[in-house]
């Protein structure tokens, strides 16, 4: 099958220039980036390695800089060249990974949201001797397709400490809402909350990449069913935009609860105001800091932490109380 090529020219020009950035560009940029953050710069004497990381983030959500974010800062103190790049069309992220492994980077930082998809690009970089991390989704996947590890949260256990926080509130209707059909990790949130929970239960499925309707989406639901009194979205960016479709159903404030899997600017205000009963974090600048190091410590010193066992991040349930002190750490994009 033929690659898409503007797809591979884009990442290829992307590395070409990470590669000659080696004394000047992107090595003084992530410094500085490091330096104003308390890193302090580059730390260690290594080569000037070259890692990829390639995930199945969208456009303009947040939670996705942080994981980026991470990355960069644990980059600058292990003297690695960093290279971004995601695509949330499957087939072009398995196009950007195949890119990646042409141009010979020294390891490899994916996602695996949909993880069948990536099982025989993931095999190339094995035989490439391209050392793999998996980040954020796809635990499952992470051994099987040959990752030395995997930094994030166990969904099914996420899901289930969910459930269990929302049978505690007293919640008795709950409708989950995907927003990105055949995540595989956005099913087992809400398979392992329902379970957890042992109420009535619901799962809406709203396109992600169109935030005005999934709204109306939900507005619709809620004004169909008013047994319905909490709605539990699946990260920051829908976490608003049910707010709005709660507002827009006709229910009195107060009287839908909203819940959410991730923070964000908004998320913590909705926190601190009352609006929003309680976030899941699985600290993404965690995930995206942790998985280069891993590498830089396995190119280095053939370390595998844990023997190979998944590294988790999360779940964490935070609340109003937790909002205050949150607030200055999400603003400056590290939580």
């Amino acid at each position: 099958m033929r690659r898409p090529l503007p797809v591979f020219v884009a990442l290829a020009a992307v590395l070409l220039l990470a590669g000659c950035s080696a004394t000047g560009g992107l090595r003084t940029e992530l410094a500085a980036r490091s330096a104003a953050s308390g890193g302090g710069g580059s730390g260690v004497g290594t080569p000037r390695w070259t890692f990829a990381m390639v995930t199945h983030a969208g456009s303009g959500d947040s939670f996705w800089d942080t994981v980026r974010k991470g990355a960069q800062q644990a980059a600058a103190k292990d003297n690695i060249n960093f290279v971004y790049s995601n695509d949330a069309n499957t087939a072009n992220q398995v196009q950007l990974v195949q890119a990646a492994i042409d141009q010979k980077v020294d390891g490899l930082l994916v996602t695996l949201a949909k993880g069948d998809a990536m099982k025989a690009v993931l095999a190339k970089a094995e035989a490439a001797g391209i050392p793999v991390v998996s980040v954020n989704s796809g635990e499952e996947f992470a051994a099987r397709f040959g990752a030395l590890t995997h930094v994030g949260q166990d969904e099914s256990t996420a899901g289930r400490a969910t459930g269990a926080e929302l049978k505690q509130r007293g919640r008795k209707s709950v409708l989950c809402v995907i927003h990105e059909q055949g995540n595989v990790g956005q099913e087992q949130r809400c398979n392992g909350a329902k379970a957890a929970f042992g109420g009535a239960w619901q799962v809406l499925y709203v396109n992600g990449t169109d935030l005005p309707d999934a709204k109306a989406a939900i507005s619709a639901k809620l004004q169909a069913d008013p047994s319905v009194d909490t709605v539990l979205t699946l990260s920051a960016p829908l976490a608003a935009t049910a707010l709005q479709g709660i507002t827009e159903a006709g229910r009195a404030a107060g009287s839908t609860e909203e819940d959410t899997f991730d923070l964000s600017t908004q998320v913590v205000g909705g926190l601190k105001a009352g609006t929003i009963g309680f976030a899941v974090d699985q600290q993404p600048y965690l995930q995206g800091y942790e998985g280069v190091d891993l590498l830089w410590l396995y190119r280095y010193n053939l370390n595998v932490l844990g023997g190979g066992s998944p590294v988790a991040t999360g779940p964490q349930i935070l609340t109003g109380k937790d909002a205050p002190t949150l607030a200055a750490y999400v603003a400056r994009g590290t939580r």
